[in-house]
């Protein structure tokens, strides 16, 4: 009996490697749970979830398991490219290519002359790959309106994405997007804010965050470049400065006529006291 099989008498739970996609940039890490198998028993050889979600593109590790020690027959049937990573008595691993559209694996195995299948699902996702912020206008004048857009290209699906914006590390708006149109969309959020003079001593950015947990995926997570935004103090209008300083000599020379008609009168009142 193989080394396998002995393993399997003394422990009919068997733990088997894990299935998982590419954790490249914009992936996300996105893996799957073990599955577990217990020989011998009739039962169906996978408890781990059926449905798996794959960045466009990538590829996907699938463990084909039977259910019993010594299958006569094992195999993963796709039209994807595959190739066969490590395999055992009871178990195969394939490394499925270039997943670009929902695909169906059928891992199909052979147990005392009755033939077992198990279907995988795969749902092909579009990640975001690109977070793009805008300030807009990027110079402002402190108390003026300023408008916040963050642009998440080609992403699929809408639903579970969120878009957050921040200054430095303070969140000033969050989204979460509603969607179910599988073909890539582009998200886009905006967000009307104030300008105050401490605004020019941050940075603002925009993270987007694609949550796939659900459904079998990962968690993608992606930030923007840093934006800078010139805050300005507020200038005065040109034409209400010549105003106020037309009525500021106005209020110089009246001042002025008034000591000198005072001065005048206490000079009169001298002469009159004197004569």
């Amino acid at each position: 009996m193989s080394e396998q099989g002995e393993r399997s008498r003394r422990d009919p739970l068997i733990r088997l490697p894990i299935m998982g996609s590419a954790t490249g940039q914009g992936s996300g890490g996105v893996c799957c749970p073990v599955f577990s198998v217990l020989p011998g028993s009739g039962e169906k050889a996978f408890e781990g979830p059926e449905h798996l979600m794959v960045g466009s593109g990538e590829f996907q590790v699938i463990n084909c398991t039977a259910s019993c020690t010594d299958p006569t027959t094992l195999a993963l049937e796709t039209a994807l490219n595959k190739t066969l990573l490590e395999n055992q008595a009871q178990w195969k691993l394939f490394k499925v290519y270039n997943i670009s559209k929902d695909e169906e694996l059928l891992c199909s195995f052979t147990c005392a002359g009755r033939q077992e299948t198990k279907v995988f699902n795969i749902t092909v996702f579009y990640p975001p790959k690109q977070v793009l912020l805008t300030l807009s206008p990027t110079s402002v004048a402190v108390g003026t309106l300023f408008t916040i857009e963050c642009r998440v290209p080609a992403v699929a699906p809408l639903g579970g994405l969120t878009v957050t914006l921040l200054r430095g590390t303070k969140i000033l708006y969050n989204q979460t997007i509603v969607g179910t149109a599988p073909s890539p969309q582009d998200a886009v959020v905006t967000h009307n804010t104030t300008a105050h003079s401490e605004d020019a001593h941050h940075n603002f950015s925009c993270e987007a965050q694609m949550d796939l947990r659900s459904r079998g995926g990962g968690l993608v997570h992606r930030v923007s470049d840093p934006q800078r935004l010139e805050v300005k103090e507020p200038v005065p209008n040109s034409q209400m400065v010549i105003i106020i300083a037309i009525v500021a000599v106005l209020l110089l020379l009246f001042v002025t006529f008034v000591l000198l008609c005072r001065h005048r009168r206490q000079r009169g009142n001298t002469g009159v006291q004197a004569a």
